[in-house]
């Protein structure tokens, strides 16, 4: 189906319990938790415990173990990939397998990302899941981003502590940021289709009751250091030469060595000028949110769809990779994939954001886009666009 026409396969959340999305984010997003029972009613997990353990065994998919009683002592962590040998080795409790951007692998996984459209796609990371052995946990700690923690089987008891930051003192002797006081406020146990909701820095801690699986949908949130120190180079190289501090409002110096609060002031304002590229800032904010996360596994698909013509023109089509990322912007008129910038008609690329797919349709409305070295085939080279068939644990079409 033609980018412009698809739908997506499952809709957005519009209420979270009874609550509409609408009075979520103006009294809850950023600001507290909120446990929401019954999320999705009758959930069936997408992915069970012994599969995920699958996954931890590859080595293109990042995963890690954390032993509350490690063999190396507390709270050991070990990142994979693992071998079958290393599961079998494990206690029958106080232990945690996480797998990381499950949604790039299993389609089902994907479609749990569609139902938080209430949040904007380019602040969406990706969706983690954890499988916990009884009484397995990753330990009282928070988190820098908000998360969605949505119970898939089994029970886990979470308890839910003040903020916390840099300054709360920290476990000894782990790389992980366990934090060492913890005092719950409040606590609730998780059974399947029940979710927690998040913001970042409330300190946390999930212990399971049993084996359970919890999924994690994380949301991306650059550090404020990240964000200055690539926008300044990025805004630095479209300012002229001859654009430069001046002083044409100076006053007799009271004392001539000072910097004196007017010329920080003064300083303060041209900095507020030069910032003022809108346009500018919408090419490198679009870069920077849409970056992927695993670029090398983006890449061992680039070119596999270089006859895409020939595909179109016989009824195919071609999907974003899933390990890839989109959004749009309309002043500029950009599509921007995995981290590129690309010139696009504003309805396509608007059109393809949505239903994540072109086909043969979108070259005749859009013959610019089917050009030698075009848009396509740029996103072909770089392995954002691919045929269906090339996505990994989709058996869906031979059901």
């Amino acid at each position: 189906m033609s980018a412009s026409g698809q739908k997506n396969a499952v809709p957005p959340l519009t209420h979270l319990g009874d609550m509409p999305v609408e009075t979520f984010l103006r009294d809850y997003w950023q600001k507290k938790p909120l446990l929401i029972r019954n999320a999705f009613p009758g959930f069936e997990p997408p992915i069970t415990g012994e599969e995920l353990a699958g996954m931890a065994l590859e080595e293109h998919i990042e995963s890690r173990l954390i032993e509350e009683r490690g063999a190396e002592g507390p709270w050991q962590l070990r990142c994979g990939p693992f071998t079958e040998e290393d599961f079998f080795a494990l206690p029958k409790s106080h232990w945690t397998l996480l797998v990381q951007a499950v949604d790039q692998w299993i389609p089902e996984v994907a479609a749990i990302k569609d139902c938080f459209r209430f949040i904007p796609d380019w602040r969406l990371d990706d969706v983690m899941i954890s499988y916990a052995a009884d009484q397995g946990s990753v330990g009282p700690h928070y988190d820098f981003y908000d998360v969605f923690l949505l119970q898939a089987e089994g029970v886990r008891h979470w308890q839910l502590g003040p903020k916390a930051d840099a300054d709360s003192p920290r476990v000894e002797g782990t790389p992980l940021n366990i934090l060492a006081n913890f005092a719950a406020e409040a606590s609730w146990k998780l059974e399947p289709g029940d979710m927690l909701y998040l913001p970042p820095q409330f300190s946390h801690w999930g212990i399971a009751e049993g084996g359970c699986t919890t999924i994690s949908v994380g949301f991306r949130a650059p550090s404020a250091r990240t964000l200055l120190e690539d926008l300044g180079g990025e805004l630095a190289a479209q300012l002229p030469e001859h654009v430069r501090y001046s002083d044409a409002d100076l006053r007799l110096p009271a004392n001539p060595a000072e910097i004196d609060p007017a010329s920080i002031a003064r300083v303060q304002k041209q900095l507020k000028t030069w910032l003022e590229q809108p346009e500018t800032i919408a090419r490198w904010f679009g870069a920077i949110m849409t970056e992927s996360k695993y670029p090398e596994t983006v890449a061992l698909d680039a070119g596999s769809a270089e006859d895409w013509r020939e595909h179109l023109s016989q009824g195919g089509g071609l999907v974003l990779n899933p390990g890839s990322r989109s959004a749009f912007s309309r002043n500029p008129a950009l599509l921007f994939v995995d981290g590129e910038p690309f010139p696009a008609p504003l309805l396509f690329a608007q059109a393809f954001c949505d239903s994540r797919t072109v086909s043969h349709g979108d070259t005749l409305c859009y013959p610019e886009l089917a050009s030698d070295n075009g848009l396509i085939d740029q996103l072909v080279s770089q392995g954002s666009l691919i045929y269906p068939e090339h996505l990994e644990y989709d058996d869906q079409d031979d059901e």
